[in-house]
């Protein structure tokens, strides 16, 4: 279940590419994993192999693609020191060769930068980074919303909270988190949020909302004795977002780990509340 052997980072060379990797070099060092830095480039449009000439367009993106081989050298040498480190240069689709390398690569972790800094991150998480958590079978790393990325040897894990709706996935979300807080001594929090109740401002609300705490508390120690994991537990009532946001600034969380749901298809894999917590997220967000 739990395989951080090999790990992908995805980059666009841009400060948020440097973000993640500092991130996935303090992981790739403490499991002594493989990794593998990828930047996938797009191929050149029809409509420009029309205007510019297909012979001329061939040798402009030749040149280019050498250009962006010693970028990516450039990048590991500066932000990956130190480490073994595989780098992979692909044309198309950045999302679907993401992913179609990652499966092919039995990668056991992708870790991906959000889309941008600063005050919009609330509205945006990126296109591709979005299509890789809908596709990918490995969980995905996405890093913290910051105003710049955070030096390499800054970041601490200190608490790892780990949010569980109780569905089928729960266990393997667990496992996830308590192996990651056991590698580093970390303390681990299980949070879950109830809902809101059926009937708000209604006298027997408290009551609801008491019996709920305590059904979903005895579930979740339930799910800890089978996993055989020990962990701080919160039992939140209202929108999940909001609350797993909120617990995490609370604790303070320096990395929360989730569920995306135990099966692709139409829908893909991103569960209903996953994108709105990564979205929100103060600390580094795990979908398992």
């Amino acid at each position: 279940m739990y395989a951080l052997s090999k790990i992908l980072l995805p980059v666009d060379f841009s400060e948020r590419s440097v973000g993640a990797a500092h991130y996935a070099n303090l992981v790739a060092a403490r499991f002594h994993s493989d990794l593998t830095v990828l930047h996938v480039q797009t191929p050149p449009q029809m409509e420009a192999a029309l205007d510019t000439g297909g012979s001329m367009l061939a040798e402009l993106y030749r040149d280019r693609s050498s250009q962006v081989s010693e970028e990516l050298d450039r990048f590991v040498a500066a932000q990956l020191p130190g480490l073994n480190v595989q780098c992979v240069l692909l044309e198309g689709d950045p999302a679907p060769k993401i992913v179609e390398f990652a499966r092919d690569w039995a990668a056991g972790l992708i870790v991906m930068p959000t889309h941008s800094y600063g005050p919009f991150r609330r509205f945006l998480l990126g296109s591709n980074t979005a299509k890789v958590l809908h596709d990918a079978q490995c969980p995905v790393w996405t890093g913290v919303h910051l105003l710049e990325p955070p030096p390499a040897d800054s970041i601490p894990f200190r608490n790892i909270l780990c949010a569980i709706d109780l569905g089928p996935q729960s266990s393997r979300t667990l496992c996830w988190a308590a192996q990651f807080a056991l590698h580093f001594g970390a303390r681990l929090v299980l949070v879950h949020a109830t809902g809101p109740s059926p009937e708000p401002g209604d006298s027997s609300e408290a009551g609801w909302q008491t019996g709920m705490r305590e059904a979903a508390e005895a579930e979740l120690q339930r799910l800890l004795e089978f996993v055989h994991a020990e962990a701080d537990i919160i039992v939140e009532s209202g929108d999940p977002a909001k609350a797993i946001g909120a617990a995490a600034e609370r604790i303070p969380a320096d990395l929360l780990v989730i569920g995306r749901g135990s099966a692709a298809g139409v829908y893909g894999r991103l569960r209903t509340n996953a994108y709105a917590i990564i979205r929100m997220s103060v600390c580094p967000v795990v979908s398992v």
